[in-house]
């Protein structure tokens, strides 16, 4: 089985969910984005990425907003896991490359992480912002053409920003203003030109099926079917 959840940000406990215990061998547990246990190096971060690598299970996280992008893209190895290109953080724990698709399973699911921290100015202020929060024009056109290659058809999207549309209507339902930005508006095309039966994002912190084809999902630990 495949499931998908929400931001972790390095939050230990999200890691011994009661619903994980229900994880057989070879399932997979992908995170979209703001992963945050790739953030210090430090021995006890690297204790707890150990111990998440040598679970029966796989884990693949897309990246988000909050990262340590210096620390994720100069210490891992890349290597290819189930045909997409992967950071191989810790056994059985891999970080995927922004647009990726991988086929688990027999669905064929691509990836694409990234965004845009609303508190980049006091980020940038502590020394904890990456310029890579937000991907490049290069990236954007690496997803697009490695879609073109699957005829722009796809089982499963797993990002951490939504597309605009998407992100609009959740946050006019909240009363607050309405903030897309290019990352937002790029997903929004690929939203447009491509077949997928569902997509899932993880930036908004909300558990909310937003259309029949688009969830939000931050705690819930979703079995994808």
């Amino acid at each position: 089985m495949i499931y998908v959840t929400g931001d972790t940000h390095g939050d230990v406990d999200r890691l011994f969910d009661k619903e994980l215990k229900k994880l057989k061998k070879d399932d997979t547990l992908i995170i979209c984005g703001d992963f945050g246990f790739v953030w210090d190096g430090s021995d006890r971060e690297m204790k707890i990425l150990d111990e998440l690598g040598n679970r029966r299970y796989n884990v693949l996280f897309v990246d988000g907003t909050h990262e340590n992008y210096e620390l994720l893209n100069s210490k891992f190895r890349m290597t290819v896991w189930n045909k997409g290109r992967v950071h191989r953080v810790s056994g059985t724990c891999f970080h995927a490359l922004r647009g990726e698709i991988f086929e688990i399973e027999g669905n064929r699911i691509f990836t694409f992480g990234g965004g845009e921290s609303r508190d980049k100015e006091m980020r940038l202020e502590q020394g904890t912002w990456y310029r890579e929060e937000m991907p490049s024009a290069a990236e954007m056109e690496s997803g697009a053409e490695k879609l073109d290659e699957y005829g722009d058809e796809v089982d499963y999207i797993i990002t951490h920003e939504p597309p605009s549309l998407v992100k609009s209507t959740m946050l006019l339902r909240s009363s607050e203003p309405d903030e897309v930005n290019k990352l937002n508006g790029y997903l929004e095309q690929l939203n447009r030109a491509c077949r997928f039966k569902h997509w899932y994002f993880g930036s908004m912190h909300e558990d909310k099926v937003v259309t029949p084809v688009h969830t939000a999902v931050f705690r819930h630990i979703l079995p994808i079917k």
